[in-house]
């Protein structure tokens, strides 16, 4: 049987949550649906326990942390989830639905279909798709991604994206634990990790809204980290070894 997990991390996202779960719910193919919450004052967590009621606790989990600790280290803690539960394919997805719901099933039959290891929800691979977004955040986004493009080697056009689908073997190919980045940063982290690894990808195009609902958690220090971390990244894998073993 195949399965399917989609991991959404959440800080503050009270006026989304119960939207955002009982859409992902509401799909075919099924999705079971992982929320990992760090300690959101405003009672999102609270939320995701009543609608376990509803949907069972087989379906929609909930894992609960102490503090912000961030984006990167949320997914690494839900990748881990997913590993240890014998998930096939594991998603990546904001909160916010600026990441369409729908799209998961386009990401999983990239994968499952058509026989690639992980499929990216692009903004980029067909123009700019983007929605809501001021001009100076559309550049500053499309620019960064020939930045990285540039110091990486790889041909991938939405670098940051975090709107994916992986198959179980890359996650359990990547060392989880030498992840070290947390902000956009762990996004190009984890793409340049997997093309290192040989891994096929897929870039899937996508339309992009940004959210109306609840606050952005963009900042310059994360920003700041995706800049100066994809070098360290890059010459850093001067120094590793990229042989995988075949895992089913």
């Amino acid at each position: 049987m195949i399965s399917r997990l989609v991991i959404i991390p959440t800080y503050n996202e009270i006026e989304n949550i119960e939207a955002i779960v009982r859409k992902v719910m509401s799909l075919e193919p099924s999705f079971d649906l992982l929320i990992v919450d760090d300690g959101s004052p405003d009672g999102t967590a609270i939320k995701v326990k009543e609608l376990q009621e509803e949907f069972g606790l087989s379906r929609l989990h909930l894992q609960e942390r102490k503090g912000k600790l961030g984006l990167g280290t949320a997914y690494i803690h839900g990748f881990k989830y997913a590993l240890a539960n014998n998930y096939e394919y594991i998603f990546e997805m904001d909160a916010d639905f600026s990441h369409n719901p729908e799209d998961l099933i386009k990401l999983y039959d990239a994968c499952a279909n058509g026989s690639f290891d992980m499929a990216i929800g692009s903004r980029y691979v067909s123009g700019v798709n983007v929605v809501n977004w001021p001009m100076g955040r559309v550049l500053m986004s499309y620019f960064a991604g020939y930045y990285v493009r540039f110091i990486t080697g790889m041909s991938i056009m939405d670098v940051t994206a975090g709107f994916k689908c992986y198959h179980s073997k890359v996650l359990k190919t990547i060392n989880l634990d030498t992840i070290k980045f947390v902000g956009y940063a762990f996004q190009v982290e984890m793409k340049f990790t997997a093309w290192k690894y040989g891994f096929k990808i897929a870039e899937i195009p996508i339309i992009f809204t940004d959210r109306t609902k609840g606050v952005s958690k963009m900042s310059a220090n994360i920003f700041k980290e995706a800049i100066l971390g994809v070098i360290e990244m890059k010459i850093n894998s001067f120094f590793k070894k990229y042989h995988r073993k075949e895992i089913n």
